[in-house]
């Protein structure tokens, strides 16, 4: 019941609707969820905009620092949203960040993670960190999907602590993986280049999607 009234909270703050371009909605496979970031609202309402179906076994990677702060951002955090909390720094061979997200993805959880480390005060996508390369060579069966969030750094800007009224959109991308040959660099920046065309429009000709409204009702589209 808590929970469903957080992704109602989440959805009436932010408006954001789910489009999905090249990707199905509906997967049973095991995924990595990869956007940019700009708001602490980023992975709850990534969260809030997967099918019901998949919110039971996703989790959102998040900074202890930050989400474990206090009583009540961690209750809702770990509690409500299911988020694993990891380090960001001071890290040691026992508190790894990626062997903490490959131990929740070989436990058959899907996992929404943010490359660039940090928020972005005005929007632009920073470069990414390599952790994406290595969770995706250490678990090459799961679906790599790029994620655009529109407008999430505007509602919710770095150093403000009250929502502004916007409308969002989540943007979900068709899944990537390493290419044979692939070098890490090449990797990082084309998973970049990725989640960028998203949020500026660039579709494949062929690609084919669904585009899901804030009810969880989906429509198939040509995208």
């Amino acid at each position: 019941m808590l929970r469903g009234f957080f992704i109602l909270l989440v959805r009436l703050l932010t408006g954001a609707s789910a489009v999905w371009q090249g990707c199905e909605p509906r997967s049973g496979k095991l995924r990595i969820y990869f956007a940019n970031h700009g708001s602490h609202l980023d992975f709850v309402t990534l969260w809030a905009a997967l099918p019901e179906e998949l919110r039971g076994r996703t989790r959102g990677v998040a900074a202890r620092d930050y989400w474990g702060g206090s009583r009540f951002r961690r209750f809702v955090a770990a509690d409500i949203f299911n988020a694993l909390l990891i380090r960001r720094e001071g890290i040691t061979k026992d508190d790894n960040p990626v062997a903490q997200m490959e131990a929740a993805l070989r436990a058959g959880d899907s996992l929404i993670i943010f490359p660039e480390g940090t928020r972005s005060r005005d929007g632009t996508i920073g470069t990414f960190k390599p952790g994406l390369y290595h969770l995706a060579a250490r678990v090459p069966e799961a679906e790599l999907v790029p994620v655009f969030l529109q407008n999430l750094n505007r509602i919710l800007p770095k150093g403000h602590l009250l929502p502004i009224p916007l409308i969002s959109t989540v943007v979900f991308g068709r899944p990537l993986r390493i290419e044979e040959g692939e070098g890490k660099k090449a990797f990082m920046e084309r998973a970049q280049a990725t989640v960028s065309a998203l949020g500026q429009g660039n579709r494949p000709s062929d690609a084919r999607g669904a585009a899901a409204d804030a009810n969880g009702r989906t429509s198939i589209e040509v995208c």
